[in-house]
């Protein structure tokens, strides 16, 4: 599979263009982040990578390593809605997180996770678009989520909380950790990592459009 466009350009980002010091600090739709879980220090990731059971769907884990490109996530509206570029994201407000290298959303539903057992989560749909199983909101303090926020994401149609449960996997993904959906807040608290975080409504991540962003690797 070749890297997609914003990978390259991503990796090749070394400036940050000119932005208020105050909106820097807020996570905006059309973003591009990663995210980094507060217990174990390990960042979000997927993969061309299917569970060998439960959904057999692309599977979602945790990793430890900063730099690796498949752990980037594009902050989106809700199925069939829009919000404009650049706007930050509310507590409260449901968002998708679409995962760059792989244009599959992240995604849960009521099948068993595989070492665990609680709820599995995986990255589901075809360039982009899936189904409500996308859908998460934003749990934080204030009214919009900032990157030195520690935040919960709650899927809004079993109620779960994404959380790692501190199980490994081995091969083929050895030492990457497990992803799941929990009852309760377990390992649940995550913050925006390292990203390109979007400022103007006219950025484009998928176009490789970087004008007014704010960018770090």
């Amino acid at each position: 599979m070749s890297p997609h466009p914003l990978i390259l350009t991503i990796i090749s980002i070394v400036c940050t263009v000119g932005v208020s010091a105050r909106k820097s600090e807020l996570v905006t739709c059309g973003s591009v982040l990663k995210l980094k879980n507060i217990e174990y220090n390990v960042r979000l990731h997927s993969h061309d990578v299917k569970y060998g059971k439960g959904s057999t769907q692309q599977s979602v884990t945790a990793i430890e390593q900063m730099e690796d490109v498949n752990s980037h996530w594009i902050i989106k509206a809700p199925t069939k809605k829009l919000c404009p570029r650049g706007e930050p994201i509310k507590c409260g407000d449901i968002v998708r997180l679409e995962h760059l290298s792989t244009s599959k959303n992240l995604h849960s539903h009521h099948f068993q996770s595989p070492l665990s057992g609680y709820q599995e989560v995986s990255a589901f749909g075809t360039n982009g678009d899936g189904d409500s199983g996308d859908h998460w909101s934003i749990i934080c303090d204030g009214n919009v989520w900032e990157r030195d926020d520690e935040v919960m994401l709650r899927h809004v149609d079993t109620s779960v909380y994404l959380s790692v449960s501190g199980e490994q996997y081995g091969q083929p993904i050895s030492g990457q950790m497990e992803v799941v959906g929990t009852p309760r807040a377990m390992a649940s608290q995550w913050k925006a990592a390292e990203g390109l975080y979007v400022h103007t409504s006219d950025f484009n991540p998928k176009e490789s459009i970087l004008s007014h962003s704010h960018t770090e690797l």
